[in-house]
């Protein structure tokens, strides 16, 4: 009997799909909280929204290595027949542009706060501070991983509303299977 948590032939077992979902809610979350703290008046409350971005930043970045992991480390499902020769192609290069965005932008973040002249430790949820990376800290630093970051956030959320416009047209047009394995794990039989 198959483990409702692993992934099996045809669809994605539990722990895929909470990652999954989990993973998409904070990454969404996170590009919304990252235009509001940037557009307060506040500085106190600006100040605390960026803890709290940093803060679901680092804890993205597990969750996406954590993941990656997992995916490595079980079956894929296969596409369903419906699914045509390129979007077989392209489907796993969107899951790795997908992966590499999902990682680039909070090490873009821990890079940008690393680099930053005012010395504002980074504790995620309060609970302990977070090591800067190994970086010379200077005003152009600063400017550059701004932009990185910036660039990283507005790409990756064009790649997150392709990826759900697909999901959608696979579901409403297609009317196959590849939303709902990831909505549902397999039961037995399958």
């Amino acid at each position: 009997m198959q483990s409702p948590i692993t992934n099996t032939a045809t669809r994605y077992g539990w722990a895929m799909i909470i990652l999954h979902w989990l993973i998409g809610a904070i990454f969404i979350g996170q590009f919304v909280l990252g235009v509001i703290m940037v557009r307060v008046s506040s500085q106190r409350t600006s100040f605390e929204l960026i803890q709290l971005h940093k803060s679901f930043g680092f804890l993205l970045l597990g969750l996406i290595i954590l993941r990656i992991a997992w995916r490595l480390g079980n079956t894929v499902p296969a596409l369903p027949a419906s699914v045509g020769a390129l979007e077989r192609r392209m489907a796993p290069l969107v899951h790795f542009g997908l992966y590499v965005f999902q990682i680039a932008l909070p090490l873009s973040g821990w890079a940008l706060v690393s680099v930053s002249t005012l010395e504002i430790p980074t504790m995620p949820f309060n609970q302990f501070v977070m090591p800067n990376l190994p970086l010379a800290e200077s005003d152009a630093a600063e400017s550059l991983w701004s932009a990185v970051h910036w660039y990283l956030a507005y790409a990756g959320i064009a790649l997150v509303v392709l990826h759900m416009a697909a999901a959608l047209r696979h579901h409403f047009l297609l009317r196959d299977s590849v939303l709902t394995r990831i909505i549902k794990p397999s039961s037995d039989g399958e």
